[in-house]
């Protein structure tokens, strides 16, 4: 199942377009197999060898989608990188991956290349914002011509490095299977075909952009607007384009803010999806309200690529995540033993099925404990099955609190305080107690001009929750802490906390 010989097979003419800019450049899959050709011919020269790690830490550009695709025709894994990640952070990944070749901005270089040096004399190539550098440069006078190399079912196509808030950075290790089957499974779910625009405004350093996407995308032979970054303003102006748009909850935020969002605008409009961090409900009824469109979220994890979705026919409900996938087998156990738990308790989500990754890179130890001895992954969510089979996340394990022997799951607190009139969104932590271990803590984000107090919010609390869930204070803020994909960071607000009650 070598991922890039599913998407030759899918082109169904080189003269189609595969992408387009919003800028004004175009590229058909004609270009595409000549560019990627070029450049994996590049690869080689430099010493790519089969399995090789390629490490990439440039902005979104065609040319970088172009270079993972040459990093698959190589044989190679590719590597991307934040291109948030400061230099210290970025010794790390080389020492821990040991590439054969970083491709980094020409800005980057100086500071990158003495890291190389200290690892080995590592290759250093460029790649900017605008698709320039040394690599494009070289790729100019290689030949078109290249044999792709064999890679099986198991065979790494990439690494990605998880957050790393608790711990060292993780490397999760994706194979062809992984990726593959998971892009044919999307494509048929979501009724991806050849006539199918995608509206890209996704960072490709993330599963989401990268594999969700664009794989998704190629494996349907569609076209995509790949666009560098979110603005509301240009998507508006390029969605009579498209016909469908992945988004994480923040661009749904913006683009009801929009003026020219309206049924008319998104009328031609076959699908939005989003994910990556959870769809607030009213952000999912405001949306519907507007364009006449139910928002699709669905449930991945780097680890995972995508586990389960809400249906493409059928009733897709605010605050859940849909079914497993087809192929995928999702269970509530208990965290400790491992034991499936009944319907509708809460617990901790665990999958098994071909989109799940064999392991972390190097960690043997850890990738052990992660896994079930039947072959489920414990993903490290907690979440519940309805009785109508729809999952709902509830939390991540280490955002549980755990106060006075009690346990309370942020998100159950969460919907309470964000139903409240004045309340754009709430997180709920969990900060060190001398009293209960740890004390509920709410981090409010309140509408423009509202008059809320942190009696009022609990008072309104009170006939709602249990006396032991109800925050022990509620703290005001202008906006929550977000990772580049939207999620909120909790760990931030933790550790900005952490003396609340001392």
């Amino acid at each position: 199942m070598n991922l890039f010989g599913l998407i030759r097979q899918s082109i169904v003419s080189l003269d189609k377009l595969f992408l387009e800019n919003g800028a004004g450049k175009t590229l058909t899959y004609g270009d595409m197999l000549d560019r990627s050709a070029r450049i994996a011919n590049v690869l080689v020269q430099r010493g790519v060898k089969p399995g090789d790690r390629v490490a990439v830490q440039v902005e979104k550009s065609a040319e970088n989608l172009l270079l993972y695709l040459a990093t698959l025709r190589a044989g190679a894994v590719y590597l991307p990188l934040n291109t948030a990640y400061t230099l210290a952070e970025l010794d790390y990944f080389i020492g821990d991956a040991e590439p054969a070749l970083v491709v980094c901005d020409p800005a980057k270089r100086a500071g990158l290349a003495e890291l190389a040096r200290k690892r080995g004399g590592v290759a250093v190539e460029t790649l900017d914002a605008r698709g320039a550098g040394n690599l494009i440069d070289a790729a100019a006078t290689a030949a078109t011509d290249f044999a792709d190399v064999a890679r099986g079912d198991d065979d790494l196509a990439a690494i990605l490095y998880t957050s790393g808030t608790t711990g060292r950075s993780k490397g999760a290790m994706l194979t062809h299977r992984n990726l593959a089957s998971n892009a044919q499974t999307l494509k048929d779910y979501w009724r991806f075909t050849d006539k199918d625009v995608l509206l890209h405004a996704l960072p490709i350093y993330h599963t989401h952009g990268l594999f969700v996407a664009s794989n998704t995308l190629m494996l349907a032979g569609g076209s995509m607007i790949f666009l560098s970054k979110f603005d509301a303003d240009q998507v508006m102006t390029l969605l009579s384009k498209a016909t469908s748009m992945m988004g994480v909850p923040t661009f749904y935020t913006r683009l009801l803010k929009h003026p020219g969002l309206t049924k008319a605008a998104c009328a031609h409009m076959r699908l939005f999806t989003s994910g990556s961090a959870p769809l607030l409900a009213e952000t999912h009824v405001e949306f519907k309200a507007k364009t006449g469109h139910a928002i699709l979220e669905r449930y991945g994890m780097t680890e995972t690529n995508m586990n389960t979705s809400n249906p493409y026919d059928g009733e897709r409900i605010a605050g859940t995540v849909g079914f497993p996938l087809p192929g995928v087998e999702l269970r509530i156990a208990d965290p400790d033993s491992g034991k499936p738990l009944p319907q509708g308790e809460i617990g901790g989500i665990e999958v098994r099925g071909p989109n799940v990754f064999p392991g972390y890179w190097r960690m043997p130890d850890k990738t052990r404990a992660e896994f079930r001895a039947d072959g489920f992954f414990i993903t490290g969510d907690v979440g519940k099955i309805d009785a109508r089979g729809y999952v709902h996340i509830v939390g991540r394990a280490k955002d549980l609190v755990i106060t006075g022997g009690f346990n309370v799951y942020p998100v159950e607190i969460e919907a309470e305080i964000d139903a409240l009139p004045g309340v754009v969104e709430s997180a709920v932590i969990g900060c060190p107690h001398p009293d209960f271990g740890e004390g509920v803590t709410a981090v409010v984000v309140c509408k423009p001009g509202t008059q809320l107090s942190e009696k009022g919010i609990i008072a309104e609390l009170e006939s709602r929750l249990a006396k032991f869930k109800l925050p022990k204070r509620v703290i005001f803020v202008d906006d929550l802490p977000r990772n580049t994909m939207g999620k909120v960071q909790k760990n931030v607000l933790r550790e900005r906390n952490k003396n609340l009650y001392a």
